[in-house]
C-alpha cells in the first residue's frame, strides 16, 4: 500500500514539474520571434493590454505594481527611441519609458508588437514635460503651443521589451 502511494505521489511530482516546464517552453518559444531590449523578460504571465487596462483602471496615482504585458506600440520617440505609447484598446494608451535610460527603441518600430515587463502607475504629467514629448514626436509649434494643462496618464517603466521581428 505504502508502495502504490509513493509512486502516485512521485507521478503527481513529476506532471506539476512537467506542466510547469511546458508553460515556461511555450512562453520561450513564443519569444524566439522578438528582439529585445534591456533586461529579458522573465515573467511567465503576461497580461493583454485589456488585462492591463483593467489593472491601471484599479489604480490610484501613487499605486504601483509590477508586471508584464503586451500590446502594439503606436508610437515612438523620433529623436532616439527613448519612449513610446502603447495601446490598451483603440482609444487609450500607456506611456512608456525605460529604467534609467539604459535602453532605447528602434524609432521604426510603431505597428509592432510588444512586450514589456516592469512596473505599471498612473502619473500625472506636467505642461512642460507634455510639450517636451510632443516635441520629441515631432508636433508643429502649434499643437505644442495649445498644451495648457497637466495630463493625467497611465504610464509603464520598463526594465526590458521584446519587439517583434
Amino acid at each position: 500500500m505504502i508502495k502504490y502511494f509513493s509512486v502516485l505521489f512521485l507521478f503527481g511530482i513529476a506532471m506539476v514539474s512537467c506542466k510547469k516546464d511546458n508553460k515556461v517552453v511555450e512562453i520561450t518559444k513564443k519569444m524566439e520571434n522578438f528582439e529585445f531590449f534591456g533586461d529579458s523578460i522573465s515573467s511567465d504571465r503576461v497580461l493583454s493590454s485589456s488585462e492591463m487596462l483593467d489593472f491601471y483602471n484599479n489604480l490610484k496615482t501613487g499605486d504601483t505594481v509590477s508586471v508584464a504585458f503586451e500590446s502594439v506600440i503606436k508610437e515612438v520617440c523620433q529623436r532616439k527611441g527613448c519612449w513610446m505609447n502603447v495601446g490598451l484598446n483603440d482609444s487609450v494608451s500607456s506611456f512608456v519609458r525605460f529604467t534609467d535610460y539604459a535602453f532605447f527603441v528602434p524609432m521604426n518600430a510603431a505597428n509592432q508588437k510588444v512586450i514589456m515587463e516592469g512596473k505599471a502607475f498612473v502619473d500625472v504629467v506636467s505642461v512642460d514635460e507634455l510639450r517636451h514629448f510632443a516635441e520629441d514626436a515631432g508636433k508643429s509649434s502649434e499643437e505644442i503651443a495649445e498644451i495648457t494643462e497637466p495630463k493625467i496618464t497611465f504610464a509603464f517603466k520598463a526594465d526590458g521589451v521584446a519587439i517583434e521581428k
